[in-house]
């Protein structure tokens, strides 16, 4: 019997490894897999990039590079950034492995065993896994269409014997909800928080994939909310976009956390691939990521609609969800007295899978949700699985 630790029995890290092979499993209809098309990566934009490198370049993408990132994409994260309005003049960049070693830099530079944190409900299932992985105790609040819920956060707070060290949000194209949190509710949250000394973790993995301009046009960063004595540390994430294969992803934070959160990353891995920085780079700068942005969100905005005009024509009445404006996601709510759990099993065996509610749970307890993903599927394939999925569900109603 070997003496492992406590950090390697994190259940949302267990639902994390089944998922990924739900997400995977051949002969299967998959709203399982967070994750883009494999048909939508631009491999021959990349390609081409590498091919056009220089000698130099080439050789400097097997190199080590420096832990804070490679200093070209830094600088054209700035400008991206910039364009925003997040403030970039008074914060500095991390470019990290994936955004998810962001959010375990974060955690690992704040939180001590026992320690609070406030969390969604429901959550990213990945971030959960690290909080548990470093002993935090989760405490957590509801969200609903607009956001999270400001009563109960503030009621929450009011109950707490310790002050939480942060509260992680999605707050744009949530995952697993699909919700974007109004401009009203931003607002509020960072008036609940401000001068509270609780940090803000802000992780915006989806927000360039909106399906229309106009519902764009509303949304905006916390991290460059002005007049709140809230610090906030802003997340972001390539594989979404470019791909996970990329494992790049970026905090940006004020330069007090940035050093310490750059010793941290030289203990896990030193570097971020120079690869792939230098290819994400040459993309950025030769101008390629808006048209190919707009590319991303017009083949979104065609599988989110197939999927909820599917939905519209097959769901039973008792079953209701929120049409997302962006991402990849669809949370529909089942009746109280059902279970998400048991109506995986039943689609299983007719060849259906999806991410069960309780995966999203902090404390893997609620399971009267499910998350559809439309993003990795094949759009010939929505209409079916979900024909599928709505019978097994009105068979046990």
């Amino acid at each position: 019997m070997y003496a492992f630790s406590r950090s390697v029995n994190s259940m949302h890290s267990e639902d994390i490894k089944t998922l990924m092979k739900q997400s995977s499993g051949s002969g299967l209809i998959s709203f399982a897999g967070g994750m883009p098309n494999n048909d939508l990566f631009p491999i021959h934009q990349m390609d081409e990039i590498y091919n056009s490198l220089t000698d130099d370049l080439k050789k400097l993408c097997f190199q080590y590079g420096p832990t804070s990132g490679y200093p070209p994409l830094i600088a054209s994260l700035n400008k991206l950034l910039k364009r925003k309005g997040l403030p970039v003049s008074t914060n500095k960049i991390l470019v990290t492995t994936g955004s998810l070693q962001a959010i375990s830099i974060i955690t690992q530079e704040f939180v001590n065993e026992g320690d609070l944190i406030l969390t969604e409900n429901p959550c990213f299932v990945g971030a959960l896994s690290i909080f548990e992985t470093y002993g935090a105790k989760m405490v957590s609040v509801p969200i609903d269409k607009d956001g999270i819920d400001i009563e109960i956060l503030k009621d929450t707070l009011a109950k707490l014997e310790k002050k939480p060290k942060f509260l992680y949000v999605t707050p744009t194209f949530h995952n697993p909800a699909g919700i974007t949190y109004t401009d009203e509710r931003r607002s509020a949250l960072m008036q609940v928080l401000s001068g509270t000394g609780i940090i803000l973790i802000e992780d915006d993995a989806y927000g360039d994939l909106y399906f229309d301009e106009k519902d764009s046009a509303g949304i905006k960063a916390m991290k460059s909310y002005e007049n709140y004595d809230v610090e906030v540390i802003y997340t972001g994430s390539f594989s979404k976009i470019l791909g996970p294969g990329f494992r790049l992803g970026y905090m940006l934070a004020s330069p007090e956390i940035h050093e310490k959160a750059e010793s941290i990353k030289q203990a896990l891995d030193a570097c971020t691939s120079n690869f792939m920085q230098i290819l994400a780079n040459e993309f950025l700068s030769k101008g390629h990521i808006e048209p190919y942005l707009n590319f991303l969100r017009k083949e979104y905005a065609e599988r989110k609609t197939i999927l909820q005009d599917s939905l519209m024509r097959h769901m039973p009445d008792e079953i209701s969800w929120n049409e997302p404006k962006g991402g990849f996601y669809i949370w529909l709510k089942l009746p109280s007295e059902m279970r998400s759990s048991d109506i995986f099993k039943e689609c299983l065996n007719k060849g259906v899978v999806f991410v069960t509610g309780r995966t999203f749970d902090p404390h893997n307890a609620k399971d009267d949700r499910l998350r559809l993903s439309f993003s990795n599927m094949p759009k010939a394939d929505i209409e079916k699985g979900t024909r599928i999925l709505a019978e097994v569900i009105r068979e046990s109603l």
